[in-house]
């Protein structure tokens, strides 16, 4: 073996300080080509498989699987180069990446597969972390994916046709059942519920403080019903104009676009908005990029296709870094007031809660129906001071009142 050179923990974003590193694609003493998984950081809800940049032979692995280690630290050993910025990162997002090109190339042209011809695994992160969440035995798995490597869908199927089976679960079923107490188990929390554990943790050090306020929104609602009644056209929901109201807010009050970093205020010049979305794997918040003079059409359709590829797990590491702001909407869930946590390194949350129909007096005192959308910003107290944050909050019911405004701007997306 010849001389070895370190393996680093990469920078993988602004705010990075520290990444845990969830997986070992490799073992000591395996031989790798440029492109081949080394390992899997988990990193801002994203896992980012870092890949080989070169040929070269492990010699020793230093960081244990997952171990959670600052930026810069040495993870293993290996004859290939040493690094100088840092591997290159397949962000995997909540599904799976499939090789590089050339990678992909090669490994296809193989008569047998990768697990034949190495005499190990070879299989996606995330096929890893369901075949042992699922307790399924890889070494069972027929994989459909380039060479022979098992992909998530492939655990999925294993798993799904031992169900059709009978199993001593579904018999036990039928016996009395134990006491709470003695049915109570231990679950091993995975990689991501770790990060995404102790991030809620870091975000409640952020000294938040919060501002509720309601938008009337019967011009919205009449204006999304006859734009959606056009042909031809992206369908608009209410979070649409939401996400337009915060991008056009920031315009006007940049200093409203501006994180905490490392006792340093690093000011955005971009206008991009996060967007909180459920997925199989958890809570995640993508981020549209770019909304500056966007129009109302182009932010639904960058919005669905963002939602879309977070839900389905082909989110980009750079669909999950960046902003100052998100917003989080619960409307649809039956809940007045939504009282998000801001999610470092962003500096502000949007909470939006449902609409609720309510009868306030008219000029002449007289009852009227109104259409009110509770919102309420959390902000980070470090950069963002009452005062300035009513502002924001107040600039962006304004547009959500007067709709129409957001219809207005000088670049189409």
């Amino acid at each position: 073996m010849g001389a070895l050179n370190d393996l680093l923990m990469p920078k993988l974003g602004l705010t990075m300080t520290e990444g845990m590193l969830i997986e070992w694609s490799v073992a000591a003493g395996d031989q790798v080509k440029a492109g081949d998984p080394l390992f899997v950081v988990e990193t801002d809800k994203v896992a980012n498989e870092i890949a080989a940049e070169a040929d070269g032979l492990i010699g020793e692995i230093l960081v244990a699987a997952g171990e959670t280690v600052p930026v810069g630290a040495v993870v293993a050993r290996w004859t290939g180069p040493g690094q100088q910025g840092g591997l290159e990162p397949q962000a995997l997002a909540a599904g799976e990446a499939d090789p590089a090109p050339e990678a992909a190339a090669k490994t296809s042209a193989e008569p047998e597969s990768a697990s034949a011809a190495t005499g190990r695994i070879v299989a996606t992160p995330l096929a890893r972390r369901l075949a042992r969440e699922l307790d399924v035995d890889l070494a069972g798995v027929g994989g459909t994916g380039p060479g022979g490597r098992i992909k998530a869908a492939d655990v999925r199927q294993v798993q799904a046709s031992a169900r059709a089976a009978p199993t001593r679960a579904a018999v036990a079923a039928t016996a009395p059942a134990a006491p709470a107490a003695e049915d109570a188990q231990r679950i091993a929390a995975s990689g991501l519920v770790q990060t995404m554990a102790r991030r809620m943790t870091q975000a409640k050090q952020v000294p938040h403080f919060y501002l509720a306020a309601e938008a009337e929104v019967s011009e919205l609602l009449a204006l999304r019903s006859r734009l959606n009644g056009q042909p031809d056209a992206p369908r608009l929901t209410l979070n649409h104009f939401v996400i337009a109201a915060v991008a056009r807010a920031l315009e006007a009050l940049p200093q409203q676009n501006r994180i905490w970093n490392d006792d340093h205020i690093v000011q955005f010049q971009e206008i991009d908005v996060g967007v909180a979305v459920t997925t199989e794997r958890g809570l995640m918040a993508p981020v549209l990029h770019g909304l500056a003079g966007v129009a109302l059409d182009g932010i639904a359709r960058r919005s669905d296709a963002l939602l879309e590829r977070a839900r389905t797990g082909n989110a980009t590491r750079d669909d999950m870094s960046g902003g100052a702001i998100s917003i989080s909407n619960a409307g649809m869930f039956n809940v007045t007031y939504m009282t998000p946590i801001i999610n470092p390194p962003q500096s502000a949350i949007l909470g939006v809660g449902s609409i609720r129909e309510v009868f306030r007096p008219d000029a002449q005192g007289a009852p009227a129906l109104r259409r009110e959308m509770g919102l309420v910003l959390a902000a980070d107290h470090r950069l963002h001071d009452g005062a300035g944050a009513l502002k924001f909050l107040n600039h962006v019911i304004e547009l959500l009142q007067d709709p129409y405004r957001l219809l207005r701007t000088h670049t189409q997306g």
